[in-house]
């Protein structure tokens, strides 16, 4: 019987499905509409600054790294963005330009460590971050700057009830699907993400494409720090640590779907990923459930998901004996082929001495 494969997205988009419904019928115990316009627009504010860090740590997975620097990276931006806009219109392009350039040298400095030094992108990145976090405590009390009301906009307005920075995230996740699916860069990136080894025998070089995926990862980063200040209005030093995005990126990356050891997911499973997580955060809070309890219940979602998808990897893997295997009839059709194995045996036999004869 032919076994029929789900891909993950499919199984992501039905855990998202469920969590709807489920979402749908715990609100409406408590007299609220889950599907009111103004609840769908708080579960999409909630998507967009996750969603951005989660597709850049997307990027990093794939290639079998982590950023844990994203947090710092966020604080810095917002502060960044929103001192050198300093409350001017006319400073926006600039502040928006140099903001996402240091970010990427952030994301540089995290490649060049992990692809030239060789060091554990889990530790490489969390060095950097700790030095990031140095640099905000040393030169920033408290919020700084002042965001002009032109800038704010794209954080307070949206198009019905989808929010402008919604919109902005989902059509940044279709450019890095064009990234990955349908370019060099993408598939060398799943290359050096499944075995760098391997990628570098088949002559794919095996730097460039994950130091392109650590900088992508910090601007995106950046990206939603300047989000962030567009809806404070300041920029903050603390408020990456505040939404803890390190963390719950690599919980959306790997709730989506994607392989933590790299070579395997896609970036709609990561927008299906911060979705459940959307989601969930947004039914216990119209509850008012306990924040400590929040965490308990992402962790069940997390650890439950990442157990279906082992149990799938391990049912898809193809025994190489045995039912379902390369010899799915056993050992009868080698029984059967004793007889004609053994002529051709034979005659191998007699017909050998001739042929050394002849050569001598």
């Amino acid at each position: 019987m032919k076994r029929i494969r789900i891909d993950s997205t499919v199984i992501v988009l039905g855990i998202l499905i469920l969590a709807l419904i489920v979402g749908a019928i715990l609100i409406g115990t408590v007299g609220r509409n889950f599907l009111s316009p103004g609840n769908i627009r708080d579960i999409l504010t909630g998507m967009s600054v996750l969603g951005l860090v989660a597709i850049g740590q997307t990027l990093v997975v794939l290639g079998a790294s982590l950023d844990l620097s994203v947090t710092y990276v966020i604080s810095l931006a917002s502060l960044l963005g929103a001192t050198i806009m300093n409350g001017s219109p006319g400073n926006i392009p600039a502040a928006v330009a140099i903001t996402l350039l240091v970010c990427a040298g952030i994301g540089l400095v995290n490649g060049l460590i992990v692809t030239v030094l060789k060091v554990n992108g889990f530790i490489a990145t969390l060095g950097v971050g700790l030095i990031l976090q140095g640099i905000l405590n040393t030169n920033f009390e408290g919020s700084a700057g002042a965001v002009p009301w032109e800038f704010q906009l794209i954080g307070a307005t949206g198009v019905g009830p989808v929010p402008v920075s919604t919109i902005i995230m989902i059509a940044l996740a279709m450019l890095v699907w064009f990234l990955l699916d349908r370019t060099r860069t993408g598939a060398h990136l799943y290359a050096v993400g499944g075995d760098p080894e391997i990628a570098r025998l088949s002559g794919v070089r095996t730097r460039p494409p994950l130091i392109a995926a650590h900088v992508l990862c910090s601007v995106f980063a950046g990206l939603a720090g300047l989000l962030l200040a567009s809806r404070l209005g300041v920029g903050s030093p603390t408020v990456g640590q505040q939404g803890g995005y390190a963390l719950l990126s690599i919980a959306a990356v790997v709730l989506g779907g994607t392989l933590l050891l790299g070579g395997r997911g896609s970036i709609w499973g990561t927008v299906g990923g911060v979705a459940i997580l959307a989601v969930v955060d947004n039914v216990m809070s119209v509850m008012q459930v306990n924040p400590f309890l929040k965490d308990v219940v992402r962790g069940v979602v997390i650890v439950a998901a990442v157990a279906v998808y082992s149990r799938r990897a391990i049912v898809r893997r193809r025994p190489r004996f045995g039912t379902g295997g390369t010899r799915t009839g056993g050992d009868d059709a080698a029984k059967a082929a004793e007889d004609e194995m053994a002529a051709a045996a034979s005659q191998l036999a007699d017909t050998t001495p001739a042929a050394e004869g002849g050569r001598a």
